[in-house]
């Protein structure tokens, strides 16, 4: 008789059950999620070259390990092992996929030996799926562009060289610290989605110090392969002010893509000097807007100047001031200035705001909840392998993206009841698989039921 779970059984019989009842439910949801958008994903995954010679697990399963340790939001390679060898947990887990679970150690031996395109070219493979589904229509810019915020963000730290291609920053102290750092594409929308849609490794490729890469390097390999992944997808870029000069505004221009991004005081001179001689005698380039959140009244002014010439480049220049008036009659101001190549006008300045004010979301829903919510993303899921390394984060992308269907979908709402939170309620499907045995018909019952994702 197995132990129970003191982080979702509870003293009082009937809360006991309504967590039974609930888990069952949310472990029908990600079969449900899986199959409902990706009903060939294991299909495709067995179309990856095996680059084994002998091989006790199927591909599919090897693979499949690496994506669910992220799906459960296990943390590190050695939790997901300690969870397997608990109970009625690797059982439970062929359940629900159809597929053994590989000790983790197994799955690190293929990391290192897989082409680190393929899991990228499998996460394109299921971004076109959504595209094709139309689940991310509703949030596009001016009915027509997918918004798409670019930014980098740290992978791993080291104190020793821990490979050719680490990139290095020395301190004052003359101390030397080796990392990897990663370029981003994420589609982003309001209601909480930030998926990966490409991604660009900043490394070293020759190992030479004296030439590091860097982001606007980066950006320009990213742009290509966001071109060629997504020939025909209608984009707007957005991105921090790290972005606004000649190279970033070609590249757009080359690829046909619009663009919303950070302005900060200082940047581009001419520009702003443009911007204050032309704020004088410009007119009919004002708008204002009051709205409520909640209790709290916000009040945005906006004032925008079109057709500013940089170097050949044409841009239009929109601030926003904003004002909250708390419950408490607390006072918050907040400004935002952006450039843009898509012309200012009363009718959608509030979109153009709105929209370059998404690039948060990056680092929000995007880095900040991969590293701080599960995922650990900063952690050493290889430490001796770069590849491997490489896989691990293309998994992480995928398991994100599985579970934002999940966790953005209605249904999964309905569990967050009282104090119930995401995080609580990962934990305690961890348990529940550890000390619960699962019934594939509850699981097949729900697959069977249809379900809608809230959009809001």
């Amino acid at each position: 008789m197995h132990t129970p779970v003191q982080s979702f059984f509870q003293p009082n019989r009937e809360t006991r059950r309504f967590f039974q009842r609930n888990l069952k439910k949310f472990t029908g949801l990600i079969f449900h999620r899986i199959h409902q958008y990706f009903p060939g994903l294991f299909d495709r995954i067995a179309l990856i070259e095996d680059v084994r010679k002998k091989s006790e697990y199927k591909l599919t399963e090897i693979i499949m390990a690496g994506i669910a340790m992220f799906i459960f939001k296990e943390g590190s390679r050695n939790a997901f092992n300690n969870d397997r060898n608990v109970g009625d947990f690797q059982a439970n887990y062929r359940k629900l996929f159809n597929l053994r679970l590989p000790h983790m150690d197994t799955v690190d031996k293929v990391m290192r030996l897989l082409k680190e395109d393929e899991l990228e070219q499998l996460k394109t493979r299921m971004i076109k799926i959504l595209l094709s589904k139309k689940t991310l229509h509703k949030f596009r810019f001016l009915g027509k562009y997918h918004w798409v915020a670019i930014d980098g963000s740290g992978m791993m730290s080291f104190d020793e060289k821990h490979c050719d291609q680490c990139l290095t920053k020395t301190s004052k102290s003359g101390k030397t610290t080796y990392f990897h750092y990663v370029l981003e594409a994420k589609i982003v929308c309001g209601n909480g989605f930030s998926i990966s849609i490409a991604t660009e490794y900043i490394e070293n490729p020759s190992g030479d110090y004296n030439k590091q890469d860097c982001e606007m390097k980066a950006f320009r390999r990213l742009s290509q392969k966001l071109k060629k992944m997504h020939p025909r997808l209608p984009i707007c870029i957005t991105a921090d002010g790290l972005y606004p000069n000649k190279t970033f505004f070609n590249i757009c221009q080359v690829n046909q893509y619009v663009y919303i991004v950070t302005f900060k005081d200082g940047n581009l001179p001419s520009v702003w000097e443009e911007v204050e001689s032309l704020k004088v005698i410009t007119t009919d380039n004002e708008h204002r807007e009051i709205m409520r959140i909640g209790a709290a009244k916000i009040r945005r002014e906006y004032r925008w100047i079109n057709a500013i010439d940089y170097n050949g480049c044409i841009v239009n220049w929109v601030e926003c001031d904003e004002t909250i008036t708390t419950t408490s009659g607390q006072i918050i101001k907040k400004r935002f200035v952006f450039l843009t190549d898509q012309e200012v006008t009363r009718s959608n300045v509030s979109e153009i705001c709105e929209c370059g004010r998404l690039r948060w979301k990056i680092e929000n829903e995007g880095f900040n909840t991969q590293k701080n919510h599960g995922c650990n993303m900063e952690h050493k899921y290889s430490r001796v392998s770069w590849r491997a390394a490489k896989n691990y984060y293309q998994c992480l992308q995928i398991g994100h993206l599985i579970n934002m269907l999940i966790e953005l979908s209605a249904d999964f709402g309905k569990f967050l009841v009282g104090k119930m939170t995401v995080a609580k309620m990962w934990e305690n499907l961890r348990g529940f698989f550890k000390f619960q045995s699962i019934d594939e018909n509850d699981i097949i019952g729900f697959f069977q039921k249809r379900s809608q994702i809230r959009l809001e």
